[in-house]
């Protein structure tokens, strides 16, 4: 049996924001049914300086946090390993879209069994410590944990709309999640992510999907913030 308590301090000594364990019974076809979902938060200063749209520094540290990611996964697999257990990390490399940018096992829902947060309005996760302002990974395991979370079902974001009224192409619709709500009912991912591609070439002359309007505005970021 893998102590948690154990793992999770060693991946925040690595780097790790936040770490949780799920359950991911009758979602996996792989009989790899637990996850460990990681996830690293942007910084503060980075967060507050794209309310027009990414900047040079959250070029950076999209970069700089995939590779410490990555990092992360194959850690908590290796050590998932190292004590007789499957693991899979679901590195940047390891993970492929599909059509309609899905993949097979997202870190979003690996995150949610975790007990890490919610699916916002945006789609993104949103995490009761940092908002949306993370950045995940995952790992597929069929180890046997002392403990799993309980997973979070329904949203959090309530009548708050902020996120809406700041994308810039009207692609988040404004609906509230539950677990089995389709993605396209909260967002236009298409519209999305051609307006953030647009952005990012504009801004920074880069071909990569990046905006982050909607992350700087949500009420838990500026919770955060503020040092509430």
């Amino acid at each position: 049996m893998i102590s948690t308590g154990a793992l999770k301090a060693l991946l925040q000594e690595e780097g790790a924001s936040l770490v949780g364990f799920g359950d991911l019974t009758g979602l996996s076809e792989n009989g790899m049914d637990r996850t460990v979902a990681i996830a690293v938060r942007l910084p503060e200063e980075t967060v507050a300086g794209i309310a027009d749209g990414p900047t040079r520094d959250y070029f950076r540290q999209y970069h700089r946090i995939n590779a410490l990611l990555d990092h992360l996964a194959e850690t908590a697999a290796g050590y998932l390993i190292q004590q007789g257990f499957r693991a899979v990390a679901q590195t940047t490399t390891a993970v492929v879209e599909s059509v309609g940018y899905r993949t097979a096992m997202p870190h979003k829902t690996c995150a949610t069994r975790a007990g890490l947060g919610w699916i916002g309005k945006s789609a993104l996760l949103v995490t009761p410590e940092y908002g949306p302002a993370v950045r995940l990974t995952s790992v597929l395991t069929d180890a046997v944990f002392d403990h799993v979370a309980q997973p979070i079902d329904i949203s959090r974001c309530g009548a708050c709309t902020r996120c809406r009224a700041a994308c810039p192409v009207g692609a988040i619709r404004g609906a509230l999640w539950q677990v089995g709500v389709p993605r396209e009912n909260l967002v236009d991912v298409v519209q999305c992510r051609s307006a953030a591609r647009r952005l990012a070439a504009d801004l920074l002359g880069e071909k990569i999907t990046l905006c982050g309007k909607c992350i700087q505005v949500c009420p838990y970021v500026r919770r955060t913030e503020s040092g509430i």
